[in-house]
């Protein structure tokens, strides 16, 4: 009870609180807005994985990306004995022989393209040199025994054809009828005795065509007579050679002569032994002509129509049907012959396959000479003359052709698109049917008729070898574009085209079936009876058996034979028969659309005309806007794989495909790519540097090129890869910034800038350089410092105090410095290995100035002088207290100034001075490079706690039992260090190092006159601190130039030049710096003296002189001790304490007393095993 008042107390507290109803309701709107918004993210995202896995959406095919290809070619399970089963037996033995030759033709056919026409082709773009060209041909041996099994079994077929027609239409009297064949035109054999006699024409021509393998053939036959010389040299038998060379003659004879067709024709078609007469079958040679006219007049009025389809080639085999009749019969049809001719004005050429192009005319002259003779010349000349005629025209009309095809090609996939997507209504499904049919038959005529434009245009230029405009190779390009763009159109819409295949099929299937079911009927309400009528019932029967099944090959081509049978008699009346022909074509394109669609579209005669290429990547390039057409391109370059995989010259065609990889791959760069990455880079610095105003970039002069259409580009598929063109271009801009960054680390904020710029401009995701950033105290970098150290050396000086170097003169209103940290920050960023670098660089630079050293000490006015004063010293020394006078020094000083000046005033031995200066700067550098160093390494190794126990973290891992990757990881950890610690315990001893390389050549005999270089240091020292103290009282000017208050550069290249020549001693021996104070300290007291003299006579104008000159004496003797101090500072470095010999023989102790160590250790070591 008390729970429940309590809880009753509480809520009426609340309810009437008005300030705790509020917070409520706050709480409660701001509950209700998170779950809003997560209900609208959760509603996006499965919105999302609905549109990923919808129907609609996977309709469509990728043509690069789909892992499975869908097959519509129906195949047949029956045998050609179960399709053709009548009640009419004789019947059905003459359709099952006739259609099973034709099918032993399409075999054929598809045989010789699938492994001898590639194959054959693959060769001829080799290059090699002479020894692999025979070991290719012996290779390609046993490719060729296979060819001429083949083109043997092809003679056979041929001869077989022409027997059972000769059979069947037999004019012989007394032979048995067959079946009544008078009105019997079995006209779809002819077609394929026809396809067959177009493939021995084709391989002809690949023959006559092959240059490379005629003259590989030739190297080949010459290593075999060399072999025959010599067997045993080859380990060969010659009992297998002679054989061997048979053979070689018999393919050369057969095959590589280039008259395999006409072999073929050549052969005895009669056989006496069988009773098969053909030449002198009247009945069949009539027959023979009549179907020959029949089919010629189907194809010539079809020639060059849109709606041509495969009229060529049935032109091509009409033409082998042609010769074939004459050869056998020997008759000619003058008409026919002079038809056949003038076609070639209407179609100047055929392409047979790839890049083999016919001509009919020389064909039919070769062939038919007989017939050519009795032509008139100058028509014969006018054919030849209409290819020319047909190539300037084509050049003329391409691109009308092209822009017209443009628009058809257009409106056909959007019509495409429209039917495929609109939803097929149950009313209305007939006609949909028929509206879909027509759209699939308009696509493949497209095709045929735009793929005929390439090849011929293409193969008539390069064999006429005709120079082709760059507008033609554009226009070209385009309409292989659009050719791709049909088989992508059909591909993307793979599975609604597979299921209306199914359904037109069998909505043909019963148009025919209806036709054919009408003149069954109204032959059998014809009562009269013979066998003719008989055979036309049987066939009638037979067609609709067969169409009341799958729309096979097979079946289609025993309906054809039946209805050679069944349409005679008039079964068919003329406005029966000519819809249903068009029903059959249909029925024939729509059942092998897909296998259609791809020959149409099949681009692989690009290989032989790969030079073009460039030309399109070129227009591409300039035409931006369309840039997306390049996958039509590739698409069309990927159709040559095939053809390089069936190549049996190589060992493996994997060598073929990867330099046509590397070809098209290199081209694409050159040309694309390359200049691609090169204008978006300069695009963008010039958009930087605006404010520079570089270059007049307004669009309305120069132009405006939108090249951003190429990063909205899918990746492009070739061969195994895919090519990113915004990947490349990114990969290309992140490489070229952060190479150029590391190089000049100030203009990080510019790059930085462009960076940003190509995201908003082009969208490309460019990388952060994530360089270590230029610090204020960056200054010189070590590198511009090592390539440029004869100027630094000239332009800074050096204090050694403070290791800094700072700037003598400047334009600026600051002078520049270099101190110990900018090198540490220099070689964080370029790494330890620039310091041996630079040490290499000032060795190269000291070689230099030495030689200038050298030269000057060698100077007979500088040389005699110098001997004078040492001979001088040596015999005034006792007098003079063992000190060098002062006097001599000036006076020599004096009198190198009457030798001559430069035009700016310095003398000899002022430029001497500053050379001397120069060598200690770069000494200083040295020491500077050593010491930054070492600061580097300490700032990095400041992180590790203890450096005498650091841990040894491969160990840790291993016993952890990580990963390889984290193992490999910690030894690298381990390895940098290590690198750390020793070099942050000692630095290299660079100074060692410069004394030890140029001392023992400064100590040889051949310089014996720089031994007296330490006499002219005393001169030197007088010139040094004139300059020094007129460089100092310009500070206090207004004009500064040549201001200076270091100069310590001169005190580190007198301390290094006196180690070299090992004259410490004697420079001491002169007691210079003693000599010098003593000269000041008396003048300066002489002067005191004087002036407490004059102190009395209160001349100011004299006590002005005399404190000025005692002002002038003191900072000539400060100026002195100075130089002393630098100089016995910059002794110490090059050890002055010690001469060369004494270096010497502490060297040897310290290998004796190492000698000794080891001996005693081991020593004791063999004292403790003996004890053991």
């Amino acid at each position: 009870m008390q729970v429940k008042t309590l809880k009753l107390r509480e809520e009426t507290i609340y309810k009437q609180d008005p300030v705790i109803e509020v917070e409520k309701q706050i709480h409660t709107e701001v509950q209700l807005k998170n779950y809003g918004k997560f209900l609208e993210e959760y509603t996006s995202q499965l919105k999302a994985i609905e549109e990923a896995l919808d129907d609609s959406i996977g309709d469509v095919w990728d043509f690069t990306l789909d892992p499975i290809a869908l097959k519509l070619l129906p195949y047949e399970q029956s045998s050609l004995l179960e399709l053709i089963k009548t009640e009419n037996k004789v019947l059905n033995k003459v359709i099952t022989v006739y259609a099973a030759l034709c099918s032993e033709v399409k075999k054929l056919k598809y045989e010789v393209f699938f492994f001898f026409f590639l194959s054959q082709m693959a060769v001829s773009d080799t290059s090699v040199v002479e020894g692999e060209c025979q070991v290719q041909m012996g290779r390609f041996i046993s490719f060729l025994q296979e060819l001429s099994c083949f083109v043997s079994r092809c003679f056979e077929v041929v001869v077989n054809v022409v027997h059972q027609l000769a059979a069947l239409y037999n004019s012989n009297k007394g032979a048995t009828k067959i079946i009544e064949s008078s009105g019997v035109h079995f006209q779809t054999v002819y077609e394929h005795l026809g396809e067959l006699l177009v493939v021995l024409i084709t391989l002809d021509e690949i023959m006559e065509n092959h240059a490379t393998l005629r003259d590989h053939w030739k190297m080949y036959k010459r290593l075999l007579k060399s072999v025959h010389h010599n067997p045993s040299k080859f380990a060969i038998p010659e009992e297998k050679l002679k054989p061997f060379e048979k053979l070689l003659l018999k393919l050369e004879g057969q095959l590589l002569d280039s008259m395999i067709f006409q072999a073929c024709v050549d052969q005895r078609f009669d056989n006496p032994a069988e009773g098969v007469s053909v030449s002198k079958n009247s009945a069949f040679a009539e027959e023979f002509a009549q179907n020959i006219r029949t089919i010629f007049a189907n194809v010539e009025s079809k020639l060059g129509e849109p709606a041509e389809i495969d009229q060529r080639d049935k032109y091509a085999g009409v033409c082998g049907l042609f010769v074939l009749h004459f050869h056998i019969f020997r008759t000619v049809d003058k008409k026919l012959y002079k038809a056949l001719l003038d076609v070639c004005k209407k179609v100047p050429a055929v392409t047979l396959t790839a890049n083999i192009i016919w001509f009919s005319d020389t064909f039919l002259i070769n062939k038919v000479p007989a017939a050519a003779k009795m032509m008139d010349k100058k028509s014969l000349q006018a054919i030849r003359t209409s290819r020319d005629t047909f190539l300037q025209q084509k050049a003329q009309t391409l691109t009308k052709d092209v822009q017209s095809y443009y628009v058809f090609v257009s409106s056909w996939m959007m019509k495409m698109e429209a039917i495929l997507s609109k939803e097929q209504r149950t009313d209305k499904l007939s006609e949909d049917l028929s509206n879909r049919c027509n759209v699939f038959v308009q696509g493949i005529l497209y095709a045929y008729s735009i793929s005929t434009i390439i090849k011929t245009t293409m193969n008539l230029y390069m064999s006429m070898q005709r120079p082709m405009t760059k507008t033609s190779v554009k226009a070209l390009c385009r309409l292989v574009e659009l050719l791709k763009a049909v088989q992508h159109t059909f591909h993307r819409r793979s599975l609604v085209v597979a299921d209306s295949v199914s359904h037109i099929t069998q909505q043909l299937q019963s148009q025919a079936l209806t036709s054919i079911s009408t003149a069954k009927k109204r032959v059998i309400s014809d009562k009269k009876y013979s066998e003719q009528r008989l055979d036309v019932l049987s066939a009638l029967v037979l067609a609709e058996n067969i169409l009341n099944g799958p729309s096979t090959r097979e079946r289609r081509l025993v309906l054809s034979l039946a209805l050679s049978v069944g349409t005679q008699m008039k079964t068919f009346k003329d406005e029966e028969l000519l819809p249903l022909q068009l029903v059959l074509k249909k029925l024939d394109l729509i059942s092998e659309l897909r296998e259609r669609v791809k020959v149409q579209c099949d681009c692989s005669f690009l290989y032989w005309h790969r030079a073009i290429f460039p030309i399109y990547l070129d227009d591409v390039y300039e035409n931006a806007v369309d840039a997306a057409r390049i996958h039509y391109m590739f698409s069309a370059l990927r159709d040559s794989v095939p053809t390089m995989l069936h190549a049996k010259h190589m060992e493996s065609c994997e060598q073929l495909l990867e330099c046509y990889d590397k070809e098209i791959i290199d081209v694409f760069n050159e040309h694309l790519l390359d200049k691609l990455c090169k204008e978006i880079e300069k695009d963008l610095r010039l958009s930087v540097h605006t404010h520079l105003k570089l270059d007049d970039r307004n669009p309305f002069k120069v132009g405006l090129k939108d090249l951003a259409h190429f990063f909205s580009l899918k990746p492009i598929r070739f061969f195994n890869r895919f090519i990113d063109i915004k990947a490349y271009v990114t990969h290309y801009l992140d490489k070229t910034f952060y190479n150029l960054t590391t190089v000049a680390l100030h203009d990080w904020a510019t790059y930085s800038e462009m960076r940003n710029l190509a995201t908003q401009r082009y969208g490309l995701v460019m990388t952060e350089a994530h360089l270590p950033s230029q610090t204020l105290e960056q200054g010189l970098d070590v590198l511009e410092i090592m390539r440029n150290i004869h100027v630094f050396v000239s332009r800074y000086l050096y204090n050694l105090n403070n290791q800094i170097f700072i700037e003598k003169t400047s334009n600026n209103k600051h002078l520049n410095t270099i101190n110990i940290r900018h090198i540490a920050n220099s070689i964080r960023t370029h790494g330890t290995g620039i310091m041996n670098t630079t040490v290499n660089f000032t060795y190269q630079f000291l070689r230099k100035k030495f030689y200038i050293f050298s030269q000057f000490m060698y100077d007979e006015h500088i040389k005699s002088r110098l001997i004078k004063d040492i001979r001088f010293f040596r015999e005034t020394k006792d007098q003079s207290d063992q000190k060098y006078p002062f006097e001599r020094a000036e006076k020599f000083n004096r009198g190198i100034r009457k030798l001559g000046i430069t035009p700016d005033g310095q003398s000899y031995l002022d430029q001497f001075r500053q050379l001397i200066s120069q060598i200690g700067n770069a000494m200083g550098y040295v020491r500077m490079i050593r010491s930054g160093g070492l600061h580097c390494c300490s700032s990095a190794i400041r992180f590790v706690p203890d450096l005498e126990d650091i841990v040894n973290f491969e160990e840790l891992v291993k016993e952890e039992g990580l990963s390889e990757e984290t193992q490999k990881a910690a030894s690298l950890l381990d390895s940098v260090l290590s690198d750390l610690t020793s070099n942050s315990a000692e630095g290299t001893e660079y100074f060692k190092m410069l004394v030890g390389v140029f001392a023992p050549e400064f100590r040889s005999v051949k310089n014996m006159h720089l031994r007296n270089f330490y006499m002219i240091v005393p001169p030197l020292t007088v010139n040094f601190v004139e300059h020094s103290i007129s460089c100092k009282e310009k500070l206090n000017k207004k004009n500064k130039n040549g201001a200076a208050f270091t100069d310590d550069g001169f005190a580190m290249g007198v301390a290094y030049i006196l180690k070299l020549l090992d004259q410490y001693q004697e420079f001491d021996s002169l007691h210079w710096f003693q000599a010098v104070r003593e000269k000041y300290m008396k003048e300066m007291n002489a002067v005191v003296k004087e002036q407490n003299v004059q102190a009395t006579s209160q001349d100011e104008k004299l006590m002005q002189t005399m404190n000025l000159t005692q002002k002038r004496l003191d900072v000539y003797l400060q100026e002195f001790e100075l130089l002393y101090f630098s100089l016995s500072s910059a002794r110490i470095f090059f050890r002055a304490d010690k001469t060369a010999a004494e270096e010497t023989q502490e060297k040897k102790d310290r290998e004796d007393v190492a000698k000794a160590d080891a001996a005693s250790s081991e020593a004791s070591v063999s004292t403790e095993s003996s004890a053991k």
